[in-house]
């Protein structure tokens, strides 16, 4: 469990003074930081030194944080590696472009420290991943229609092709491959696939969802997620159970 140890946390920030800020008060937490300026060097800092953890901000010299994040989460040793954008850009608009890009969570600049910290502990405690009931363990293997999921493996495939998926779309996949044909409000999905000790606006489902359907449709099979108006979501063949 990560709480059991210090977390490796690359932070990549171009501001000086907001990134000595970061760095002391997560070096104060116990974690170990490794602070960049720029882009390149952030990318070059996730393959040699392997954190478990990116601030990412969200517009740096050589290479932006929203291009880095593409990168990585198209990356197979990195598809899964916890980010949060850091960004002063408050609009809705800017903070769901984070989400799509393939980020965990995002912060808006200037946050509060205590914050930060529960950022971060929700984002690696999402990442970890729920402790499953011991009929959940025994799902290995989880298949509906042609999609295909092995949960021992983090691995997901549909008709024999390998998808690249988020982690927040992996745990909403994952709870919709365990109850096929069940309509799930936001408010469930958030509960399923988010720690309920974090505030996540309901529309933020929305938007995974969408990550979701992109990823799962990019073979050329058809829709299996269905919108039901004024309900929520479900993962439905057309076929009777």
């Amino acid at each position: 469990m990560f709480e059991d140890r210090p977390l490796r946390i690359l932070v990549a920030e171009d501001d000086a003074a907001l990134s000595v800020m970061l760095s002391y008060n997560l070096e104060a937490a116990g974690h170990l930081v490794m602070p960049v300026d720029n882009g390149l060097d952030a990318l070059r800092e996730v393959s040699e030194w392997k954190p478990d953890l990116v601030l990412l901000d969200w517009m740096m010299p050589g290479l932006s944080g929203v291009d880095l994040c593409r990168r990585l989460r198209m990356a197979t040793a990195t598809r899964y590696l916890p980010i949060i954008m850091l960004t002063a850009r408050g609009e809705e608009q800017d903070s769901v472009h984070a989400l799509d890009t393939g980020a965990d969570d995002y912060l808006v600049k200037p946050c509060g420290m205590d914050v930060l910290h529960a950022r971060v502990r929700a984002v690696m405690r999402r990442s970890a991943g729920r402790a499953a009931t011991p009929a959940a363990q025994a799902e290995d293997v989880l298949t509906f229609a042609d999609i295909t999921l092995d949960h021992a493996g983090r691995r997901v495939s549909r008709a024999g092709t390998p998808l690249a998926l988020g982690p927040t779309e992996y745990r909403i996949l994952l709870h919709l491959l365990r109850n096929p044909r069940r309509v799930f409000s936001r408010a469930e999905i958030l509960a399923a696939a988010w720690d309920d000790r974090i505030h996540v606006e309901e529309r933020t489902v929305d938007v995974h969802i969408r990550r979701l359907r992109l990823a799962l449709n990019a073979t050329g099979g058809a829709d299996l997620i269905r919108t039901v108006r004024s309900s929520g979501y479900m993962l439905d063949d057309g076929k009777v159970a």
